[in-house]
């Protein structure tokens, strides 16, 4: 079953989603950027892979059940099986969170932001998701619907760490930290981050 999640009009599908969502996300960042005097640099492309066959950024190859920002060629890709899957299980919440946390990444490499451990970056990346995407809500660019906050906290409790390990090169933040720090960017906007 699929449930009913933030939505535009005619965006019914998981492909119209991913669309919809870096469009908008896009938009966002380019009149936030616009409003500090500065210029957003919009992403070169949004590249769908399956399994290994995806992109590689650099040295990194692409691995399966993932997304990712690539600074070098200044694109993000995702694995699209997986993520269309997480959209049929989880709800189409789950693209309006993986999607604008990227672009939260390419924000990063535009404001040259600097962390001392990959989580923080991370957990910043989810902080302007939820930042973008109540931005968007409050614009009426799109509508929330019932059920909505339940998929993007079930989303991020998905993606979250086992273990709360800070030192860890990979490491993304606990289900609780990710939730949190998406919450704040909800709640409060991109500021905050």
């Amino acid at each position: 079953m699929r449930p009913t999640s933030m939505d535009t009009e005619g965006a019914d599908s998981f492909e119209e989603d991913v669309r919809t969502a870096y469009t908008l996300s896009e938009a966002f960042w380019k009149q936030q950027f616009e409003q500090l005097g500065e210029n957003y640099r919009p992403l070169t492309d949004v590249v769908p892979y399956s399994g290994r066959s995806g992109p590689a950024c650099g040295n990194e190859s692409a691995v399966p059940n993932n997304a990712f920002y690539c600074p070098i060629g200044h694109f993000i890709a995702y694995d699209r099986d997986w993520m269309e899957m997480l959209w049929t299980e989880m709800g189409d919440g789950s693209v309006y969170v993986i999607i604008p946390h990227e672009i939260g990444h390419a924000v990063q490499a535009q404001l040259r932001t600097g962390f001392q451990f990959n989580v923080q970056v991370e957990l910043q990346a989810d902080c302007y998701a939820g930042g973008t995407l109540s931005a968007l809500v409050r614009s009426g660019a799109l509508r929330a619907e019932e059920g909505d906050e339940e998929e993007l906290l079930y989303s991020l409790e998905a993606a979250g760490d086992p273990t709360d390990d800070w030192l860890d090169p990979s490491a993304h933040g606990t289900a609780e930290q990710r939730q949190a720090s998406f919450a704040a960017g909800y709640r409060d906007g991109v500021s905050a981050c």
